[in-house]
This record gives C-alpha cells, sequence and structure tokens, in this order.
C-alpha cells in the first residue's frame, strides 16, 4: 500500500529535508506551497515528490487540491503544516493588514489544510498531523507582535485537534523550533556564526519522522528543538 505524505510549506530548509527524509523511507509526498517554480525544481530534484501548488493564507480551495492529492497519490496518513510567516515589529509599527497576514498563514491555513485532510487521516488505522511552530507561540516579545501572536492562535489550535483527534488515533504534535536553520541564505546574513548557532534541518526531519511513528500510548504533544547554545 502507497504511503502518502503532504508537506504544506516547502522550502530549502525543512520543507526540502522533511521531502528527502519520508521519500527516503519510500514514501509519495505531495508538497504544497504557493511558489510553482521551486516545487517544480524539488519534484525534478527528489524521486518520489509531487507538486500541488497552494497558498496557504487562502483556504478556500483547500477541499480541492487535496482531493486531487488523493485521487493521483492515495490517502494522506502524515500531513505536516510547515508554513510560515513573520512580521517581527512591535504592536503600534505594524498595520493591521500584516497582523492578518501572518494570521492567515499561520493559523487560518492550518485549520483549512486540517479540515480537508482528516477525513483522509481517519482511513488509516493511525495517522498523524504535525505542526512546526516556534517558540514565539510561548512567549510574545516587543518586537514580535504579529508573528506572536499567530503562532500563539497556532499552537492552540493544534491543542484543540490533539484533544479532539486523539481518540480518532490520529497524533497530533507541534513542534517548536527554536533558533535558526542552517542554510546557505542564513550563512550569508550570520557569517560570523559557529556551526553550534545553527539547527540543522535534516536533523529536525528525524525528529518529524520520529514523532509521526510513535506508539499511541506515549505520544508526544509538544517537541522542543534547539542547538545547546540557543537562549531560551
Amino acid at each position: 500500500m502507497t504511503q502518502v505524505c503532504a508537506i504544506v510549506g516547502m522550502g530549502p530548509g525543512n520543507g526540502r529535508a522533511l521531502a528527502q527524509r519520508f521519500t527516503g523511507e519510500g514514501w509519495q509526498v505531495a508538497m504544497l506551497s504557493r511558489n510553482e517554480a521551486r516545487l517544480k525544481q524539488y519534484e525534478s530534484e527528489i524521486r518520489g515528490t509531487h507538486a500541488y501548488p497552494w497558498d496557504a493564507a487562502d483556504g478556500e480551495d483547500a477541499g480541492a487540491v487535496f482531493e486531487r492529492i488523493r485521487e493521483e497519490l492515495g490517502a494522506i496518513s502524515v500531513l505536516i503544516y510547515n508554513a510560515g510567516a513573520g512580521v517581527f515589529k512591535r504592536f503600534d509599527e505594524a498595520t493591521l493588514a500584516e497582523f492578518e497576514q501572518v494570521w492567515r498563514v499561520n493559523c487560518l491555513g492550518l485549520a483549512a489544510a486540517a479540515q480537508a485532510v482528516v477525513p483522509q487521516l481517519r482511513e488509516h488505522e493511525q495517522a498523524s498531523l504535525i505542526i512546526t511552530g516556534a517558540s514565539a507561540a510561548l512567549r510574545g516579545r516587543a518586537g514580535t507582535a504579529p508573528f506572536a501572536s499567530a503562532k500563539a492562535a497556532q499552537r492552540s489550535l493544534a491543542q484543540s485537534l490533539a484533544r479532539q483527534l486523539g481518540p480518532e488515533n490520529i497524533h497530533v504534535a507541534h513542534v517548536v523550533i527554536d533558533g535558526v536553520i542552517d542554510m546557505p541564505r542564513t550563512r550569508e546574513a550570520m557569517p560570523g556564526k559557529d556551526d553550534d548557532f545553527f539547527l540543522d534541518a535534516g536533523a529536525i526531519a528525524d525528529s518529524i519522522w520520529f514523532l509521526a511513528h510513535q506508539q499511541r500510548s506515549a505520544w508526544t504533544f509538544e517537541l522542543d528543538l534547539r542547538p545547546y547554545a540557543e537562549q531560551w
């Protein structure tokens, strides 16, 4: 039976590493992002991946895109919500439009994806819905008002999903990613930082793979991932 993982939010860090981790285990991976050109590039580079353009901030067509995945690949058993957007400003410096846009990507998109995919998850004996969050979900700092409020809302939604879906054998987990992902652009932006400063995307993908395969009697809801040098 074909095993299908859907990843919402594809980029050169966590998204790419997650696609490689799951396809490396023989899974078919549906990649969702608004950047169609990037999706097509990954589709040509990573065997077992499939491009499905979708803007997480606009949840109206979620049902159609996830139904297409079902028809072409099979019912999804793991959904990873990795889409994110951040505006890092003080509350009185950010516009209301910026508050709304960050919330739409981090929270509304998750709600839309969950509503569309949970019927597919229910078809499996065990399934998983994993959300990549941030330490901002746990603390609102003066200069992160739009981002922190959206991530806190996302975390609360994840808790609601976990409590509702756990009895149906659907494991919902929230991953707090605390730090800077090791990528060429982050290295270029922070040339003086040691290797230990950065988070390795492959290691993050390994942790999410583990969450997706936990035994039900000892599920993790929240997992913190950070390098030892990170301030927390």
